[in-house]
């Protein structure tokens, strides 16, 4: 829809004034109406400059209400001492385009209450270097209060019985769990403690090892902890020392217990002389764990997979 459709084109001959001619090269006509922000880059010195900086409009344009918001801001009033603020923060040049492309209303937040936030996580003795790789790893980190980042790290030093150098190594791996729901979280300690009947030490040195079983999918806990402890035999003890196995892929574990069992090798018992830790089971190249782990070549794998 648009109004200008009913006036007839000016005849190329008409005379204007030199006014009304520097009027119509300044002043483009903003589209009138457009799904994309790409259409007022040439209109809008603030989006020009963002997609200069390595801001990805289109991704932008995902986010809720991101474009109008970008669209009211103007560069050197509102954006410019923003910048400032991430480089200050550890925010290098090359990343402010991806940070910002992931969290563009920062742009919109009140100077004050970012630098309030900074100053929170300084009182709590997280380091500068720390802070930066925070917030690059959690964009939207400095988006939430200072109450809801002191009740989270309140919230996991109580939950798991950490030490406060334990909360705070805990959310520096993994700053996701200030920004994230928290139910999801409970729920996931929860099974960890009724379902698969890990006791609450466990619990802790497993999260502390492996940040990321806090936020994995519940389903996929159960079943990779049903494969290893009821038909590969680990007891808690080992599944506690090795929590990395956790986020493997199951079909992963599987195919390679199966062939190491195929072949009179799967044997996960520290005591015995041919014990294979469940790291190695794991974390090793298909070459690597073959001819190291499996005494056997990539060939004997693949074969024995095809039979599955």
């Amino acid at each position: 829809f648009s109004d200008w459709d009913d006036i007839p084109p000016s005849s190329a001959l008409e005379v204007i004034s030199e006014e009304e001619a520097v009027q119509i090269i300044a002043e483009p006509l903003l589209p009138i109406q457009s799904s994309t922000l790409r259409d007022y880059v040439d209109h809008s010195e603030t989006l020009a400059k963002l997609v200069h900086l390595g801001v990805d409009l289109s991704q932008v344009e995902k986010r809720q209400k991101a474009g109008q918001l970008l669209l009211t801001l103007d560069f050197e009033k509102d954006v410019k001492k923003i910048l400032l603020f991430l480089k200050d923060v550890g925010i290098e040049d090359n990343q402010l385009g991806p940070f910002l492309t992931k969290n563009p209303y920062i742009l919109g937040e009140d100077l004050e209450a970012l630098e309030t936030r900074v100053a929170y996580l300084k009182s709590k003795k997280f380091g500068k270097s720390e802070i930066a790789q925070m917030i690059s790893r959690a964009p939207y980190l400095l988006l939430f209060s200072v109450e809801r980042l002191d009740n989270r790290l309140g919230f996991f030093k109580n939950e798991l019985g950490l030490s406060v150098k334990k909360t705070k190594d805990l959310v520096i791996r993994l700053p996701r769990l200030l920004t994230g729901k928290i139910e999801p979280v409970k729920e996931n300690l929860q099974v960890c403690q009724i379902e698969l009947g890990f006791q609450r030490n466990e619990i802790q040195q497993i999260v502390c090892k492996t940040p990321k079983i806090l936020t994995a999918s519940k389903k996929r806990l159960k079943q990779t902890f049903d494969y290893l402890h009821n038909i590969m035999g680990i007891p808690h003890h080992m599944l506690t020392r090795f929590p990395q196995v956790f986020n493997s892929k199951l079909l992963r574990i599987r195919e390679r217990h199966m062939f190491l069992a195929f072949l009179g090798r799967a044997q996960y018992d520290p005591a015995q002389p041919s014990y294979i830790s469940l790291d190695q089971l794991v974390s090793l190249p298909d070459e690597v764990f073959c001819t190291e782990i499996a005494k056997a070549s990539m060939q004997d794998f693949e074969n024995f997979l095809k039979t599955l």
